[in-house]
């Protein structure tokens, strides 16, 4: 304001408060986000500010196996809230205990211990701290493969093998050896077929052990299923993979941060194939607490746990094993069991995988369908079936597939596409006929799409 009949200063706006403005968002160009606001959801549907409800195919980020807003898991946060928000780990509390003696029974690891992380990515980190120091390499290498994803955390990129974060850190550095994917659409030792694919990447991880020598080896970690790169391994792959790891006295470590807690129609991806597929250590996050609240874990087989038992642990989180997030994963347990949810995705997941199969034999642009033990899978789409030629470069995403994504939110349903990939994730409670809407959609919008 002007005084005296002088000008002032220019009056100041008022500041944004607007998440556009003010948030650093996640793997996006800033000047290119512009997302609803999302205020509420139930079950598969999530809603924004304007009231505008969205049926949610990919449980936002693989993460909300339960649905948006479980009640008995609110109900068990709220409950935990009243009595203790927080404690040390130097302290015990009950939540804490009971969600580690709940993960070890589900998973079958008697004797074995959890260590409690925020998240997936220091869980992987700290699983290969769990193995090097367990193994007596305190320098160990890695072994992990490419097109992964493990985090984004500096030490968790170097264990990914993600275009996205490649240029970004040097995995030699942080002594990890990549291994090409079993990646049987484009298998990288020429195999036609998915199970000599399998066998032709296990074994491949066993002769690069042998190079770098078995004694210089800690671990070998990889995604025991599902990932977003894409990449869901051919049925033979993991056992075999556990032969060559036990063979040479290296620790296996499944990561299950995705593809835990049901999304590929086991309670850990790891169990459709029995002992044979038991890893030694394996990493939790995501559908632990339904992504209610964040929390990752470690759990460690009993071989492992009792080679740490006497030495000093030097790591820690300050909030490792928080009360309220462990009290959510009681809840998120409990209801994966009372629901029937584990049984639920793998019957669903079925019905699906058919149908993502009729619409492959509708369109041509659909190169591959991959999935089918739960409620996980993924198309593929390509320029041309018949050579597999990719619609775009890896990892960019084409035009086409970003216009099926926009007319489909406009309809109501939220899709995740990864590079040329849509990924079919949905919260293992989605009613089934809201399934069936969706793959309805999808049908149609692959047919009005123009793919080229």
């Amino acid at each position: 304001m002007a005084v005296s009949g002088r000008p002032g200063p220019p009056e100041t706006p008022p500041p944004m408060t607007s998440e556009r403005h003010d948030v650093l968002h996640s793997w996006c160009v800033q000047a290119d986000w512009n997302a609803p606001t999302i205020v509420a959801g139930e079950g598969a549907r999530f809603i924004d500010d304007a009231g505008r409800a969205y049926l949610d195919m990919s449980s936002l980020a693989e993460c909300m196996n339960l649905g948006h807003q479980h009640p008995a898991v609110i109900r068990a946060i709220q409950a935990q809230a009243e009595r203790l928000c927080f404690v040390t780990a130097s302290w015990g509390a009950e939540p804490r205990a009971t969600l580690a003696r709940r993960l070890l029974e589900k998973s079958g690891f008697a004797g074995g211990r959890v260590y409690f992380t925020l998240g997936g990515a220091d869980a992987n980190e700290h699983a290969v701290k769990f193995a090097r120091q367990a193994s007596g390499r305190p320098r160990g290498k890695i072994i992990a493969r490419e097109r992964s994803y493990h985090g984004a955390s500096y030490a968790a990129m170097a264990l990914s093998g993600d275009a996205r974060t490649e240029h970004q850190v040097d995995a030699a550095n942080f002594g990890v050896v990549r291994v090409p994917a079993p990646y049987a659409y484009r298998c990288p030792f020429g195999s036609t077929d998915a199970a000599s694919c399998g066998e032709a990447s296990a074994l491949h991880v066993g002769a690069v052990i042998d190079r770098e020598g078995a004694d210089n080896v800690a671990a070998v970690l990889m995604e025991a299923n599902a990932g977003t790169n894409g990449v869901v391994a051919p049925r033979n792959y993991w056992p075999r993979l556990r032969e060559e790891c036990t063979r040479r006295g290296v620790y296996l470590i499944a990561d299950e941060v995705m593809s835990g807690f049901g999304r590929c129609g086991e309670w850990f991806a790891w169990q459709r194939h029995g002992e044979a597929g038991r890893p030694d250590l394996m990493t939790l996050a995501k559908g632990l607490t339904g992504a209610h609240l964040p929390l990752g874990a470690v759990v460690l087989s009993a071989a492992v746990a009792a080679k740490l038992e006497h030495e000093m642990l030097y790591t820690g989180l300050t909030y490792c094993g928080h009360p309220l997030s462990c009290a959510a994963g009681v809840a998120a347990l409990a209801a994966y069991d009372e629901e029937r949810l584990i049984e639920r995705s793998r019957a669903l997941g079925a019905s699906l995988y058919a149908a993502l199969e009729q619409l492959k034999a509708r369109h041509p642009v659909i190169g591959d369908v991959r999935g089918g033990d739960g409620l996980f899978a993924v198309l593929e789409l390509v320029s041309d079936r018949r050579t597999r030629a990719p619609l775009a470069p890896w990892p960019e995403t084409p035009a086409p597939l970003k216009a099926l994504v926009g007319r489909a939110r406009a309809a109501g349903v939220s899709f995740a596409t990864r590079g040329n990939l849509i990924i079919i994730a949905p919260p293992l409670v989605i009613a089934e006929r809201d399934l069936a809407d969706a793959v309805a959609l999808l049908d149609r919008l692959l047919g009005e799409i123009n793919w080229s």
